[in-house]
């Protein structure tokens, strides 16, 4: 309940960022929509680890909140991929000018010239005139058999004029009154809402004036927000030249008279705060000199005494962890609900109850930014006056106390320290001399970064799950459907690709395998995280990478490469097609030389490298991974989400939504139910494959006289090879033997053995 409601939030902010205009205001937005972001994957996470399983069935919840399922969907927002930073955006330029340059230079292949005899050659002329002087004899012919029938035509009379008018009544009849039965039926149909009016069907004068407005508003964002940045330049540097030397002088007063006053109390000069006690923050805090120099000591004995205290509450939770349990379901500690909080205050004191009666065009304050920027330009003064004040104070022990060396042993110290932390070696730079344009167009060349398809998310088409809850109640797990794994790809890799913030505090995913058979769109998915998150696409497909940089150095230095501009021009989508033959049990005799376990020791080294703050993931797609070690596949990939062939509603919508994709019109003749029902246990991409080879430019033209009918598409059809039972069963047992599926099992066992001796109790608990 808590996760659908914090998803009607998220889809509303996503809306009101969309819509709002003001500079200011958009940033506290962007800030709450960002918690929330990171809050649902937080959620998801905790369902994922409850319930042992990467799909949850909420159509109970849905029921009781009156919603659709669309209202689960996850929104995707647009500053994804419009609001980069102008260093991506300049990368991406780079990419894409070398991209363009690669297909230019590429040159076609030579056309091959294959060796002709004279007697083949003769056959192949004689074939063709044959056939010409076949098609002209059969004109001639047909031209003969039309001069012979009218001279056959005799004078009808009377009785043959009235049967002929007769004829031509019954069939003029016939056809107005079937037109006048089916414009009946089709009103009929509207009036009881099962058909949508023609009218609705085309774009609505509203809706076209709501498209330009959001056009309209979106220039206004991008003006608006040029001229708060160029605002905010001009009011730091007006602050830094008109109030800064008063405020320089304004601390060095204060600094002095607390120096003077600590002599006088204590006989002796203080010690200067560090910098990393906070410097003079701790002075200007308006605190007597003699308890700031209490504060300093008993700072230092509260850090000692915290690892006991630690100590002593982990005892004190490990005394109660059994009356926590029984008290209920503990929610974990959140990363993003401290910032849901700030972006909610900063709302209430500021915005709330501000008048904007004046403020029409919605343009930036420029009174928030001065407040904003003085506090920065504080902080800027206050570390260089430190500085000065460091040395100045050492000037006036040398000359009044004859105190030498404090100030040296605090550096000498601070060196030593910083010498031990110096232990971890740093990653090697093996291109530390090449810039990143040489890097990429050396990648594009080798075929290792690619250019992502335009798909999006929602074209992975798919229907909702209606029977989830409903079957789980009665112990049979069911099957995802589409929709569900189109959820799950946008929680687990395109909100954290697209956010920085939300990658970082949320919990991370570095890998993620999709696992189904061939045709049920893996790879399209793939695409379209790219397109949703302005990701850039690298390949380290086995195939992809066979004979390409031989040797150890060679494979080196190709992950090296990759990894490399792949944190450079984040966020980035590492594929690897064909996963399971990196871990290969066996390897099969065709693909020895290949060598597809190329990878299998180095990748999982450079997966360890990436760390919170680079928004790079790997994907891996697979269709048979029974033939790898499963340990060491799920060692590489902490998420894998198994995608089913198609059920009855998402293959509906599938036939229904490609052949009008294709150029097809789906009208009363094309039993669009009856394809769904024959086409069980075919994949999507079996789809496109019939549907491509039926609806032709051709058909296309035939349609106004000869509506498509579903038996055209039955023939090829039924040429491909189904998604056997055996085969899905075969993907079920082996998702039974990961990590997560063991874990569901254990829990079903256990819960079976435990129902009947405690069944009360169990009832109370659920």
């Amino acid at each position: 309940m808590l996760y659908v409601r914090y998803l009607q939030i998220f889809r509303k902010l996503v809306s009101v960022y969309d819509q709002v205009v003001h500079p200011q205001k958009r940033q506290v937005i962007r800030a709450i929509l960002d918690g929330v972001m990171g809050r649902v994957l937080e959620l998801k996470n905790e369902m994922v680890e409850k319930e042992f399983s990467e799909y949850h069935y909420m159509d109970d919840v849905l029921h009781d909140l009156k919603l659709t399922p669309t209202d689960l969907e996850i929104p995707i927002p647009r500053y994804f991929v419009s609001e980069c930073s102008k260093q991506i955006q300049e990368h991406k330029r780079i990419l894409a000018d070398i991209l363009k340059m690669v297909e230019v230079n590429e040159s076609p292949e030579p056309l091959i010239t294959k060796v002709m005899r004279q007697e083949e050659a003769i056959k192949i002329i004689q074939v063709g005139e044959r056939a010409r002087q076949g098609r002209l004899r059969a004109k001639l012919n047909e031209a003969s058999r039309n001069m012979n029938r009218m001279y056959r035509i005799k004078d009808p009379g009377t009785v043959g004029i009235e049967l002929a008018a007769v004829c031509i009544q019954k069939v003029w009849r016939g056809y107005i009154q079937r037109k006048k039965a089916k414009i009946a039926r089709d009103e009929e149909m509207i009036f009881l809402g099962m058909v949508m009016h023609p009218k609705y069907q085309v774009p609505r004068p509203a809706e076209i004036t709501v498209q330009a407005t959001e056009a309209s508003t979106r220039i206004k964002q991008e003006e608006y927000e040029e001229d708060y940045q160029k605002s905010i330049v001009t009011v730091t540097d007006q602050l830094r030249e008109v109030d800064g030397p008063d405020m320089i002088k304004t601390m060095k007063d204060q600094l002095r008279q607390w120096i003077i006053a600590c002599r006088v109390a204590t006989g002796s000069f203080p010690d200067y705060p560090d910098e990393e006690d906070g410097g003079s923050t701790l002075i200007l805090a308006e605190k007597h000199p003699l308890q700031l120099k209490e504060e300093i000591a008993a700072k230092e004995e509260e850090e000692s005494n915290k690892q006991k205290g630690n100590e002593q509450k982990k005892e004190k939770k490990g005394n109660d962890k059994d009356e926590e349990e029984e008290a209920g379901l503990k929610m974990l500690p959140s990363a993003f609900l401290s910032d849901l909080e700030m972006g909610n205050k900063t709302f209430v004191d500021f915005w709330k109850t501000r008048n904007e009666s004046k403020n029409f065009s919605q343009r930036h304050d420029v009174e928030l930014i001065k407040e904003e920027k003085r506090r920065v330009i504080e902080e800027e003064i206050r570390i260089q006056v430190d500085e000065q004040m460091r040395q100045e104070l050492a000037e006036w022990k040398l000359a009044v106390d004859k105190q030498k060396g404090g100030k040296t042993k605090g550096k000498a110290k601070k060196k030593k320290g910083s010498k031990g932390g110096k232990k971890k070696k740093k990653e090697k730079d093996l291109t530390a001399e090449r810039t990143l344009e040489s890097l990429c167009h050396e990648l594009v060349e080798q075929g290792l970064l690619k250019k992502p398809k335009n798909v999006k998310l929602q074209d992975f088409l798919g229907d909702y799950s209606y029977l989830g809850t409903t079957l789980r109640q009665n112990d049979i797990e069911p099957m995802p459907s589409l929709s569900d794994v189109r959820q799950i790809l946008a929680l687990y890799a395109v909100l954290p690709l697209g956010s920085q913030v939300v990658h970082e505090k949320a919990p991370l995913i570095k890998a993620i395998l999709l696992a189904g058979p061939g045709g049920v769109g893996k790879k399209m998915l793939v695409h379209a995280i790219c397109q949703e998150t302005g990701a850039n696409l690298f390949d380290l497909s086995p195939l992809n990478i066979a004979g390409k940089y031989p040797g150890k150095s060679g494979l080196a230095m190709m992950l090296h490469m990759v990894f490399k501009v792949a944190r450079l021009l984040q966020p980035s989508v590492i594929l690897i097609e064909d996963a399971e033959k990196m871990f290969y049990k066996k390897v099969p005799r065709d693909e020895k030389e290949l060598d597809p376990k190329r990878l299998k020791k180095d990748l999982p080294k450079s997966l360890k490298l990436i760390k919170g703050d680079d928004r790079v993931l790997i994907v891996g797609t697979t269709k048979d991974p029974q033939s790898a070690d499963i340990k060491s596949l799920c060692k590489m990939y902490s998420k894998i989400i198994l995608i089913p062939r198609p059920d009855y509603g998402s293959r509906y919508i599938l036939w229904n939504q490609l052949i009008k994709k294709q150029g097809g019109e789906v009208t009363k003749n094309l039993d669009v139910g009856s394809l769904a029902k024959i086409s069980d246990g075919y994949t999507p991409g079996h789809m496109v494959q019939v549907i491509k080879s039926v609806v032709t430019m051709r058909r296309i033209l035939q349609q106004t006289n000869r509506p498509l009918n579903a038996a055209e598409f039955v023939v090829p059809l039924a040429k491909i090879d189904p998604v056997f039972q055996e085969e899905e069963e075969a993907l079920k047992t082996w998702y039974a033997k990961t990590p997560l599926g063991k874990q569901r099992i254990e829990a079903a066992t256990g819960k079976e053995d435990e129902e009947a001796p405690v069944k009360g109790k169990k009832k109370k608990k659920k």
